[in-house]
């Protein structure tokens, strides 16, 4: 399908819905920790909680249709955009759209505040907080009360993630159910991902520092 004038219009709804996407990451992510985390609560705070939850999954539903519309690129649009379909089918990596907000904000400056290896450090950090907690969110509510989960707590699930991203796994406390098992091969894999771009970054960094000083250090003799 072909839509007049689709990649300047693209371009114009992805700017327009960078707030919204933000604000409902943020959203998406302050209502399940109210489910998981108070569970007894009153049923009009649950409603709400889950009112919140299926609402951010709408406004990303809508903004993935419309961008795939102006896109023009019909059944390839999935693949050439895998994160943003994983986003919406997983919702536990939707508080990610808060660091690509945060990128495509700090693009439009003229001069970004950070360097380039700073700036991939900084997401990279930002990225693993907000995919620790919510997948220690997800495998909390799975392992609680199963038989024989060694994750009893939230604080139980928040060392399990910590553990579990930075590739330590001390394996004193570890998912039990499906579910469980399931979330933390995907946050192993980001958990790799990340620490692999934080180490390139500094690497590198390092190597253009080193450099930069071999260059200005006056020949000897």
């Amino acid at each position: 399908m072909h839509v007049r004038n689709g990649p300047e219009r693209r371009l114009r709804w992805e700017r327009r819905m960078d707030l919204p996407l933000f604000m409902g990451s943020a959203v998406f992510l302050g209502c399940y920790a109210v489910l998981v985390l108070a569970p007894h609560t009153s049923a009009v705070w649950r409603d709400l909680a889950l009112a919140g939850v299926l609402l951010t999954w709408a406004v990303f539903l809508v903004d993935y249709l419309v961008r795939l519309v102006l896109s023009g690129q019909g059944r390839h649009f999935p693949r050439k955009h895998w994160l943003d379909t994983v986003v919406l089918v997983l919702p536990l990596l939707r508080p990610l759209r808060i660091v690509k907000t945060y990128s495509a904000v700090q693009r439009r400056r003229d001069r970004p505040r950070l360097s380039l290896y700073a700036r991939v450090m900084a997401y990279a950090g930002l990225s693993a907080l907000l995919l620790g907690f919510a997948t220690a969110l997800a495998v909390y509510q799975q392992e609680r009360g199963a038989p024989g989960a060694t994750i009893r707590t939230f604080g139980d699930s928040v060392w399990w993630a910590s553990s579990a991203i930075t590739t330590v796994g001390y394996g004193d406390v570890t998912p039990v159910t499906p579910w469980g098992r399931v979330f933390a091969v995907v946050l192993m894999g980001c958990g790799l991902a990340l620490l692999g771009a934080v180490t390139g970054s500094f690497s590198s960094w390092l190597i253009q520092v080193f450099g930069r000083e071999d260059r200005e250090r006056p020949p000897a003799g």
